[in-house]
């Protein structure tokens, strides 16, 4: 579990096909091998430590729904360390678990903060509300607007100077993690309208799915 407050920006010192190396220090700090870390919001396991960084596997599926395939060497990378029991909740509930990736559409100023849009897909959109939670790129944001395919959020100055998103442009791949809580009453709110059927039974184990005889 992480909360989407960045920690550090980590630069990038290795990329093979499954594994990433990571140059960081604030984050060292109470970490072993085996702890989850965050990268760009993907939550992933250290499997060793060096003395100015880190390394973790990357698994095909981590490359398939988030922009880590496409670091290169010298990239920068958010980082955040996994929330210890009874830790201070700064951000939302994050779960590491990168939903897919968006598009940045537009970034423009606005009275000292940036608006960022971005592209999402549409199986994505029923999870956004205004004025609700998403993480982008591992980052804690709150959503000020929204039509059906992308979404908007307003970035302080604090965020665009301590986070890789100042660094954005359109085009930019982004990784994507709606709010667990939006999904769970979107699960909800579809079961409740669901017809109890006979096939609907079958599937979930309730009736046989064959002769008794």
């Amino acid at each position: 579990m992480f909360t989407g407050i960045v920690e550090e920006i980590g630069l990038v010192k290795e990329k093979a096909r499954d594994r990433l190396g990571v140059e960081a220090h604030q984050v060292l700090q109470g970490i072993k091998v085996g702890d989850s870390i965050a990268v760009n919001g993907a939550c992933l396991t250290v499997i060793s430590l060096e003395n100015r960084g880190f390394s973790v596997n990357i698994m095909p599926e981590t490359l398939r729904s988030t922009n880590l395939g496409g670091l290169r060497y010298s990239d920068h990378v958010n980082l955040e360390r996994a929330l210890p029991l009874g830790g201070r909740l700064g951000g939302h509930l994050v779960l590491g678990h990168v939903d897919d990736t968006g598009e940045v559409m537009d970034m423009r100023g606005e009275e000292g903060a940036r608006i960022m849009k971005i592209s999402a897909p549409a199986r994505l959109m029923p999870y956004v509300v205004e004025k609700g939670f998403v993480a982008i790129d591992g980052v804690s944001l709150t959503i000020v607007a929204f039509d059906a395919l992308s979404f908007v959020v307003s970035l302080v100055a604090y965020t665009m100077e301590h986070t890789t998103l100042g660094m954005k442009r359109p085009g930019d791949l982004v990784n994507v993690e709606m709010d667990i809580l939006a999904k769970y009453v979107e699960g909800l709110k579809e079961r409740r309208t669901q017809t109890l059927t006979f096939e609907l039974l079958q599937q979930y184990g309730f009736v046989g799915g064959g002769d008794a005889g």
